[in-house]
């Protein structure tokens, strides 16, 4: 298993990032009965401004965000609430960006620890590179159930 962390803000280096990353990422692709092992991801620790730059080049949308997500190929269910393709072949899953200040300030407005929202986050962004997405009711419904099991396996409370 590889997963590269790269910070842009010194913020992250006080958080753990690389250990909440690894975590996420491991119990994430079991929980999927994928093999951590066998694949690859990227996360950047940045800052608003960074993430917002980010999101205005490659989403439009020139705002500051919690987490993005670039995964390596289109893995979505085609059919409303279904299960997404799972990985094959290219090891490399994707890319994330998480914002510190974004985190920080939802952290804080609900009453989570800046790591239990971390965590969250990451998990969230892994499962966006798996093919989970939020966009479809059903859709939306199976990642935040897979989110919440996940989570309890990482001792994070029900973020929902």
């Amino acid at each position: 298993m590889s997963v590269e962390v790269v910070t842009k803000d010194r913020r992250w280096e006080n958080t753990a990032l690389a250990e909440l990353a690894e975590a996420a990422f491991s119990v994430t692709l079991s929980h999927l009965g994928l093999e951590a092992g066998d694949w690859d991801i990227a996360i950047l620790g940045c800052n608003d401004q960074q993430i917002a730059d980010l999101n205005a080049q490659f989403r439009d949308k020139p705002s500051a965000t919690n987490v993005l997500s670039w995964p390596s190929q289109e893995r979505g269910a085609e059919k409303e609430g279904d299960l997404p393709a799972f990985p094959t072949g290219d090891t490399e899953l994707g890319d994330i960006a998480i914002s510190f200040d974004t985190c920080r300030k939802e952290a804080e407005r609900s009453g989570a620890t800046l790591k239990d929202h971390v965590t969250h986050l990451i998990v969230h962004g892994v499962l966006h590179l798996l093919g989970y997405d939020h966009e479809r009711d059903g859709d939306g419904d199976l990642m935040e159930a897979t989110e919440i099991a996940i989570l309890a396996k990482l001792g994070v409370p029900n973020p929902y």
